[in-house]
């Protein structure tokens, strides 16, 4: 499994923590957050593109990211469509998770962006996945501050 990115191109999984602790290292007295974040588009009947985005944001100077894009033959409803991205950037998190240990990184804050938002059908989807993510542990982002899914994913897709 590659993760691609526009400054590092094709990454392996094992290799991600690698670079994240490197430009971590970079600047030590940065705090960093790291953005997970889904979206998908519907590409013909029944095939969908999904892609996940790994941010790693240096707060006030830029950050990285890395995406991955799989494709998904099966018919699916809007709201299986949210739970997979959500499921994806849960499951994405709990990996960047075990590589953080695996490095020794102890302190980082994880943020699920999902793409939904109060404005759109996926508004009646907002108390379910929130809560989903929430008890899982983590921080959650809806539109309009979820760009790791609305601007980084949803470039890719």
């Amino acid at each position: 499994m590659f993760y691609n990115s526009p400054t590092y191109g094709k990454v392996p999984l094992e290799r991600l923590k690698d670079v994240v602790f490197d430009y971590m290292s970079k600047d030590t007295t940065s705090s960093y957050k790291i953005i997970v974040g889904s979206d998908s588009q519907k590409v013909v009947n029944n095939v969908y593109d999904f892609v996940n985005a790994i941010v790693i944001h240096r707060v006030g100077s830029g950050g990285i990211y890395f995406w991955l894009r799989t494709v998904v033959t099966q018919t699916m409803s809007l709201k299986e469509r949210m739970y997979r991205e959500a499921t994806m950037s849960l499951e994405t998190s709990e990996k960047l998770v075990e590589l953080f240990k695996e490095k020794g990184i102890l302190r980082y804050n994880i943020e699920i962006h999902v793409d939904i938002g109060n404005n759109g059908k996926t508004r009646v989807l907002i108390n379910e996945l929130t809560a989903m993510i929430r008890g899982s542990g983590y921080e959650v982002k809806i539109k309009p501050d979820s760009f790791g899914a609305s601007k980084v994913a949803d470039k890719y897709t």
